[in-house]
């Protein structure tokens, strides 16, 4: 039952440290929607023209009057839920599922072999095909109508596939002047369309269409044709309406999700068996009475004697045919036959990290104090593509949990992050004309018909696939290396054995060493973005790798030791200055997951040790704990040959000191009038006097304030100066 949860599954999304696109994403999923429930009349569907009676109709809106709206929708009344009850003067038909319970007593003898048909014909279709807006809309009509409450008008009743009993309460009120389904379907079966909402001029549509009748708009705007409603804005419309309408008993205000409760019995052998025990009769029928599998007698494993053909297509499932031993059981005197339905492949992911905690204990899902001292969990790194399912039936799970008291918190994941993808290598692709040879890129179109062409000339051209080393960069383009003014299309492909651009971790190991493609990976870009593989990028982090060896490590000497340059000295104020700049960055860096800057910053701080003569070793043997978890295998070495004993992975993380990362001067941009006209180095604490004195005094400002006046200082010490002059 997630229904039950859908509403706090939507509000505690705000908790979360998630991407709003992954929010937004489950958001949709779960559908919350504002708007109210309408009770249309039928009561007498069975008179000869299927109207209800004016007389019927004023006696159910006395009784209504007088005992408001009834939680639960009574025979006489088709209940509808409608996120814009400002239209309800627009509403001239009414549809209805083909699986609703009134269909039958709804349609006229007249009309029943074809409604039967159709329903018949529906039923065959998935939710996905009944829903698809781009097919043609079907329905019948079942001879009957109901009464609009607003304004006591009968409107025809029909049963159409697009209107799914699993959404809303199976029944809608259709207005087709304002839902594009509904305008369709209109047309089609020449329906009239009344427009109640003017959407004023400047809309996404042409007004006087809508006004009309000839066109469909979902905009909001002002009420028409709605009585004593007109002129009011949509908002406020909705706002009255739904009061009145209460005040009447025809109405309420209701919330309503998209989110279904999902089918989890399955009818396959290899998932988790329910611990359910259906009890049987002395003749082994089945009573109706069901119980648990007692708790001593938990988990419930798959027969492990049974022998399984993968081709079984009996609509019974394989567990039906599983030894008698597993099958029944007798507890207490009584005889029971398990549930052979089994769960879903995916149901173990919906907990599985509650297990990890504590994978052994064979009383509990999970010891409480273990559960407190390691939830919720602290990051979660997974693909864009289980947002709505994993990740929301994830969080349904734990707060079911949560509620019976097995877990201490109501949300699984705190903070979620989602990996790019890694694309292939870059391909180039470069447009002959064979006439004229190469033509840019940019100058090429594609048509419905004869594929690409030339734009200027408009003859046909044929794509040429450009080998790497033939291209070069331009800015934000890639040309040809002998002739830069023809632009080439260049575009990274997502990796498959039938493009052929799969890359084989293997050979990257065997030719630049795991901790290269470790670094790589890392190094390619931020860890949210899609991003191309580069083997010449393998390379350039292989190349920095090397680097940091040299470094460290003579490599001029036959045995394995430390470079002359490595001493055990104190660092210079400049290195140490570099020394916790480095390690201030690296830790801010990996904090955020930004792991390529993090790595370029080890880069910098490699290039400038590279330059001294004299390197300190406790300077070395941060950078080492630094690079570590990006090149762990080098690391150790070089953590080793710095003269440790123990692995490096018992090391504290290093700490930097913020006295030594503090600038002594800092440099702050000028403007004047708003537009920046010099940046001046300053000291770090300097206050705001002496921030604007230094600025005026910079031969660049003072030369464009010369004889103009100031009239205005904007100071904010550390960050800028702007002068409005005249």
């Amino acid at each position: 039952r997630i229904t039950a949860y859908a509403d706090r599954l939507e509000k505690d999304l705000d908790g979360l440290d998630w991407s709003e696109g992954i929010k937004l994403l489950q958001r949709n999923w779960i559908g919350r929607s504002e708007g109210a429930e309408v009770d249309f009349f039928i009561d007498d569907a069975s008179a000869e023209d299927g109207k209800p009676s004016r007389e019927q109709f004023n006696d159910w809106a006395n009784d209504r009057y007088d005992g408001g709206f009834p939680k639960k929708p009574g025979p006489e009344v088709l209940r509808v839920y409608t996120t814009r009850p400002d239209t309800l003067f627009g509403a001239t038909y009414m549809v209805i599922a083909p699986e609703h319970p009134f269909v039958r007593r709804l349609t006229q003898p007249e009309r029943a072999a074809a409604v039967e048909a159709y329903c018949e014909k529906a039923a065959r279709k998935s939710d996905l095909d009944r829903t698809d807006l781009a097919k043609e809309k079907t329905g019948v009509f079942t001879g009957s109508y109901a009464i609009n409450p607003v304004n006591g008008q009968p409107v025809p009743i029909w049963v159409a596939d697009y209107v799914l009993i699993s959404y809303g309460t199976g029944a809608i009120m259709a207005v087709p002047a304002h839902d594009t389904r509904d305008f369709e379907f209109a047309q089609a079966f020449d329906i009239p369309i009344i427009a109640v909402v003017d959407p004023g001029e400047g809309g996404e549509v042409d007004r006087a269409e809508v006004l009309a009748g000839r066109e469909c708009s979902t905009e909001e705007g002002t009420a028409i044709n709605s009585g004593e409603y007109d002129g009011l804005s949509t908002a406020e419309f909705k706002k009255k309406i739904t009061a009145d309408l209460r005040e009447k008993g025809f109405a309420r205000k209701a919330v309503n999700y998209k989110l279904r409760d999902w089918l989890f019995s399955r009818q396959h052998f290899w998932g988790e068996p329910f611990p359910i025990l259906h009890e049987l009769d002395k003749n082994g029928k089945p009573t109706g009475r069901r119980r648990t599998v007692p708790a001593d007698q938990l988990p419930v494993d798959l027969p492990r004697e049974m022998k399984f053909d993968a081709a079984h297509d009996s609509p019974e499932p394989p567990l039906e045919k599983a030894p008698a031993d597993w099958l029944y059981v007798t507890i207490d005197g009584k005889r029971y036959k398990r549930e052979t339905n089994s769960m879903p492949q995916w149901a173990g992911s919906c907990w599985y990290y509650l297990r990890f905690l504590d994978p052994k204990n064979d009383k509990a899902l999970v010891d409480p104090e273990i559960e407190r001292a390691w939830m919720p969990v602290d990051l979660y790194v997974g693909g864009a593509e289980h947002a709505v399912l994993h990740l929301l039936y994830a969080r349904f799970w734990h707060k079911v949990l949560f509620d019976r008291g097995y877990v201490s918190m109501a949300e699984p994941f705190q903070k979620l992050v989602n990996q790019g993808m890694i694309l292939g290598e870059m391909e180039f692709t470069g447009y002959r004309d064979a006439a004229v040879g190469w033509i840019s890129a940019s100058q090429v179109a594609d048509t419905a018909d004869n594929g690409q062409i030339d734009k200027k000339t408009g003859r046909a051209v044929t794509p040429v696939k450009v080998a790497a080393d033939a291209v070069e960069k331009q800015g934000e383009s890639f040309v040809l290396k002998e002739d830069p003014a023809i632009k080439i299309d260049s575009r990274a492909y997502k990796m498959s054995k039938s493009r052929g651009n799969v890359v084989n971790p293997d050979e990257v190991v065997a030719n630049f060493g795991a901790d290269s493609l470790r670094l790589y990976e890392m190094f390619m870009g931020p860890l949210e973005a899609v991003k191309p593989w580069s083997m010449d990028g393998v390379s350039g982090v292989h190349g920095f790798l090397n680097r940091v060896w040299r470094m460290i490590v003579d490599e001029r000497a036959d045995d394995l030791k430390l470079n002359e340059a490595v001493r055990d000295v104190a660092p210079t104020d400049e290195q140490n200055r570099m020394l916790h700049k480095t390690i201030q960055a690296v830790t801010q860096d990996l904090d955020q997951m930004a792991f390529n800057t993090a790595i370029a910053r080890m880069m910098e701080f490699t290039n400038f040790f590279l330059k001294e003569d004299v390197r300190p070793k406790a300077a070395m043997e941060r950078l080492v704990l630094l690079l570590s978890p990006f090149a762990p295998h080098m690391a150790e070495e070089l953590w080793q040959l710095l003269g440790h004993d123990k692995t490096l992975a018992l090391e504290p993380w290093p700490v930097y000191d913020e006295a030594a990362v503090r600038d002594d001067t800092i440099e702050v941009p000028v403007q004047i009038n708003g537009k920046l006209r010099a940046t001046i180095r300053v000291p770090a604490e300097i206050d705001r006097d002496g921030l604007a004195a230094a600025a005026k005094a910079s031969d660049r400002i003072a030369g464009l304030i010369d004889g103009k006046t100031i009239v205005k200082e904007v100071v904010v010490p550390g960050r800028m100066v702007n002068f409005v002059v005249k």
